[in-house]
């Protein structure tokens, strides 16, 4: 398509700040860094609860069913009429 140089990346900036006014860009700077963080914690802890499922699978123990619909949940994957392995399937391509 097209690519973003210098010169289009400060326009942007300066529409940016025209339009929430530079006194406002650090606290949007700091909200968008936050919810980033709060994005990565809640993928790492995804992440964390999957693999002991997997874990749980391996040493041939049936794992809770409402743990696996709720990461599927959390990652907005609708659990309904699939059995586990597809749900495990769609959680890993979703991370």
């Amino acid at each position: 398509m097209f690519t973003l140089g210098p010169n289009e990346i400060i326009v942007i900036g300066v529409l940016i700040a025209l339009l929430f006014g530079a006194s406002k860009l650090p606290k949007l700077a700091r909200s968008l860094g936050k919810a980033s963080g709060e994005f990565r914690k809640a993928q790492l802890q995804a992440e964390i609860e999957l693999r002991e499922y997997e874990r749980q699978l391996k040493q041939g123990k049936q794992p809770d069913r409402v743990k696996l619909e709720k990461i599927a949940k959390d990652l907005g994957i609708d659990p309904e009429g699939k059995d586990d392995d597809d749900i495990i399937s769609e959680i890993k391509s979703k991370l």
